[in-house]
């Protein structure tokens, strides 16, 4: 189809081409007869200096340039007469081409029809955030539908519900033979197109869906014209049920990724969690061997009478029961926590903040954690709040920077197209500029910058201009 349509193309170009000659001549036809009538013009020009001549050269003067008018006149004639001819076989040599281009493109519109945009880079550029064909509650559901469905599609091939065709076709006068020969090229036809639907199934992507239907539905479309002398075409139902199973599938893969990352944005809060459940334990544990050695100096300085160090042991004690308690609270209120601010310029650029919430005693583990193989360097730490509803308060952070999210489609990616400085004006205006423990409007970036300048010390120095 390809090398007919690049045929095509090159008759159509040959014929622009002659084209083109002919406009070439009639222009140099045009350029002669403005020459004539310059000559014509210098004549009558020197016609009007004889005048006042001597009579008889004068008139014999005269009689030759008529005469010479006469013969550029009869030249010029026959050239509009030729041009006239040339301008008339040119225009229907024009018409001509253009009726053959107007074929020509309704030839390549009809091909371009029945072709189907496959390529990956255009669909992913093409593709906006997915919709559902079918809302089904989960992945589990979404498989079972497509379960149920492929039953129905063997049950229609089964039952030869899924191809209609002649029932009056003979062969050598034979209706028998007739019969046979539409049932082997009806078998033919739908076993194409189910290789067709097959494979626009097994290679589903989410992205790919109005593709694959578009694909699907234009081999309908072939095998229809292939088959028309027998009246072969795939029925009306088998066709839908196919197409709805292409859109199940989709909905399958999309609802799977959906809970894949559903399930991954939940295990990293319950790793968090575990992790400041076991960092609750240890401080637990520390503050209650410091609470036991503090009592024991207690009972000792007690005994011994030492009042002024019995003082700073209580003293002591209240204060390590103070910290038990505030860290009972916070293992206690899981809504507890810090929201942190931080960026990653060698990563990500200028500009662009992750705003996030840990549950952790020292939120700059989490940070840490944030930090490892998976980016090139490691988080700047701009901002941390610490909140009795930290949760909430994170929210309505996020809330209040919506339309400046790096991904809108995932919610869980929790980057947006902010500075440190903007995040402290959110904060002013939340009325919790006194929550926080730290800012720092400035990005350290120290691996970063380390290695920027590193790059330019490795770069092989420019050579001198010559004197």
């Amino acid at each position: 189809m390809e090398s007919e349509l690049a045929t095509a193309l090159e008759a159509l170009r040959s014929e622009n081409g002659k084209a083109q000659q002919l406009t070439a001549q009639l222009q140099e036809t045009a350029a002669r007869n403005d020459a004539l009538k310059a000559k014509l013009a210098d004549l009558n020009s020197r016609y009007t200096e004889l005048r006042g001549a001597d009579a008889l050269a004068l008139e014999q003067e005269i009689r030759q340039l008529r005469r010479t008018v006469d013969q550029l006149r009869a030249e010029s004639q026959d050239q509009r007469t030729a041009q006239a001819q040339q301008q008339k076989a040119a225009e229907a040599e024009l018409a001509a081409v253009r009726r053959q281009l107007a074929e020509e493109a309704e030839k390549l519109t009809r091909v371009r029809a029945e072709v189907v945009e496959t390529q990956e880079i255009a669909l992913l550029q093409e593709a906006g955030i997915y919709e559902f064909r079918h809302r089904l509650a989960d992945a589990v559901a979404y498989k079972a539908a497509l379960q149920k469905l492929k039953d129905s599609v063997k049950v229609a091939a089964k039952n030869n519900h899924a191809i209609t065709a002649t029932t009056d076709w003979t062969v050598n006068g034979s209706a028998v033979e007739g019969q046979r020969m539409v049932r082997d090229f009806s078998k033919l036809m739908l076993r194409a197109y189910n290789a067709e639907a097959d494979n626009c199934v097994r290679s589903m992507r989410p992205y790919r869906l109005d593709s694959a239907l578009d694909r699907l539905t234009k081999t309908r479309d072939v095998i229809s014209r292939l088959g028309k002398t027998m009246n072969i075409n795939i029925s009306p139902g088998y066709h839908r049920l196919r197409l709805e199973e292409l859109e199940l599938t989709a909905d399958h893969l999309a609802k799977v990724e959906e809970e894949k990352e559903r399930i991954r944005a939940e295990r990293e809060r319950q790793r968090d969690e575990q992790q400041a459940q076991r960092e609750f334990e240890r401080e637990k544990s520390r503050l209650n061997k410091e609470q036991a050695h503090w009592r024991n100096a207690l009972q000792k300085w007690a005994e011994s009478g030492d009042g002024q160090q019995a003082e700073a042991a209580r003293a002591k004690l209240d204060e390590i029961d103070e910290a038990i308690r505030g860290v009972e609270e916070r293992e206690a209120n899981i809504r507890t926590g810090w929201v942190y601010v931080i960026s990653n310029v060698g990563s990500f650029g200028d500009g662009v903040v992750k705003i996030g919430l840990t549950r952790r005693l020292d939120p700059l583990e989490r940070v840490r954690e944030l930090g490892d193989a998976s980016v090139p360097f490691r988080f700047d730490v701009h901002a941390k709040i610490f909140d009795a509803d930290a949760v909430s308060l994170e929210t309505r952070l996020h809330q209040r920077l919506a339309d400046r999210r790096v991904n809108r489609v995932n919610l869980r990616r929790e980057f947006f197209y902010a500075t440190p400085a903007e995040i402290l004006q959110e904060l002013e205006a939340m009325g919790l500029r006194d929550n926080l423990l730290d800012y720092v409007e400035e990005a350290e970036a120290q691996e970063w910058r380390s290695s920027r300048q590193l790059a330019r010390d490795a770069a092989p120095a420019s050579p001198a201009p010559a004197a």
